[in-house]
């Protein structure tokens, strides 16, 4: 008895090592993600372009996810998981390094777009990591850290961005991503099993998402609310200094808060989802639609912005969890692929609100990007009102 609590003690010590690996990795993936959102204006000061067309560094890699993400599902077949990964991550430090050197905007584009093949490909093989990395009692809490990990990132990066930029430059902050990403391959390199599988997924598997009326009205309704927190939140530097009259480091104090909050939001929401997902949808969706309403007319007003950062913050620290969970249980029948799929247009989302917000930004000004994507929230909502879908609960029958 001995000698089997022994060897059990060490072997699941090794699938928590590997699990913490992967959450540093989506950790890491994601913060390089946003890292540009608090880097716009002294990238664009330093390259001598638009603040609009330096947003295309959250366009391109959200575009290359968006095809990494089934095209690599399908692609790997039943090779080991644990290469592929290694693999992504090898891809992620050769991007970042590209981007730390960049001579100049283009070349710094196809870093960003080198590190989106690697984020769609890690995404979509990552999310069903935790039943594969620890015994099934504890896959629920495993798949938790992951995902918290993912949200950590998502934002983090932003605010980095900012700290960084402000205090060393642009370069130093890709220089920072670059030895995270680093120290996240390594972790992986020396944690992480042989993870094979026994079956590939197929397109069909993929287009299977399709299928139910809640995954479709979900996709909509996705797309709409993502598409208007990027086309905004992509540019929100600019507006604290240009309309808030803030200074950098102010600025990336407030990011900073914005992650915090944004993390009290993930579980929030997460608890709230739980209970009702459709009503935490739409909470998370109207409590970002109402600061960017509210923006462009209270900008000036100090308090009002903090108030107004705390509420967003909030509302997408919850938006993420609330969407995987409306997701995954109105595609439980095709889970792997549509999760795929799930990626996919989330990064396509975070692709076109980006450049679509860059776009009037640059033609029409901040206000008017804000309450382009207060619009985009609001028929979201409308969406996921007036349809009446709703995905079953994992533990609820299915209907015949």
């Amino acid at each position: 008895m001995m000698t089997q609590t022994t060897s059990i003690q060490p072997r699941r010590t090794r699938d928590w090592l590997a699990v913490l690996s992967v959450a540093l990795s989506a950790t890491v993936f994601c913060t390089t993600e946003f890292l540009p959102v608090g880097l716009l204006r002294y990238i664009s000061q330093g390259l001598g372009i638009s603040e609009g067309t330096a947003g295309i560094m959250v366009t391109a890699p959200g575009l290359l996810a968006a095809i990494a993400a089934p095209f690599l599902t399908i692609a790997v077949g039943r090779f080991d998981r644990r290469r592929v990964l290694l693999g992504l991550g090898l891809l992620l430090v050769i991007s970042n390094l590209t981007a730390m050197l960049a001579p100049n905007f283009a070349v710094l584009v196809v870093a960003r777009a080198l590190f989106g093949s690697g984020i769609g490909g890690f995404w979509a093989i990552s999310v069903g990591l935790g039943a594969r990395l620890v015994q099934q009692e504890h896959v629920g809490r495993a798949t938790s850290l992951i995902f918290a990990g993912v949200s950590l990132g998502m934002l983090i990066g932003g605010p980095a961005g900012a700290l960084i930029g402000d205090l060393a430059g642009w370069r130093a902050a890709f220089g920072a991503a670059l030895a995270l990403s680093v120290a996240a391959l390594l972790a992986q390199w020396v944690s992480l099993p042989s993870l094979h599988v026994a079956h590939r997924v197929h397109t069909r598997d993929l287009l299977g998402i399709f299928a139910t009326r809640p995954a479709r009205i979900g996709l909509i309704a996705m797309t709409l609310a993502l598409c208007g927190q990027f086309a905004t939140y992509t540019y929100i530097t600019p507006f604290l200094a240009t309309v808030s009259g803030f200074g950098g480091r102010v600025i990336s104090s407030l990011l900073l808060g914005y992650t915090f909050i944004g993390l009290a939001g993930n579980f929030i929401g997460g608890s709230a989802a739980q209970r009702n997902v459709k009503t935490t949808l739409i909470a998370s969706i109207l409590f970002i639609a109402v600061p960017l309403a509210t923006l462009p007319v209270l900008g000036t007003s100090r308090s009002w912005v903090l108030a107004a950062l705390a509420a967003w913050g909030t509302a997408y620290g919850a938006l993420p969890v609330a969407l995987q969970m409306w997701m995954a249980q109105a595609t439980r029948e095709v889970r792997e692929g549509g999760m795929a799929l799930f990626v996919a247009n989330f990064q396509i989302s975070i692709a076109l609100g980006s450049f679509v917000g860059g776009r009037i930004v640059d033609g029409f000004g901040l206000f008017n990007a804000m309450y382009f994507g207060m619009g985009l929230a609001m028929v979201s909502i409308l969406t996921l009102s007036l349809t009446g879908g709703r995905p079953r609960r994992i533990d609820e029958p299915a209907t015949t």
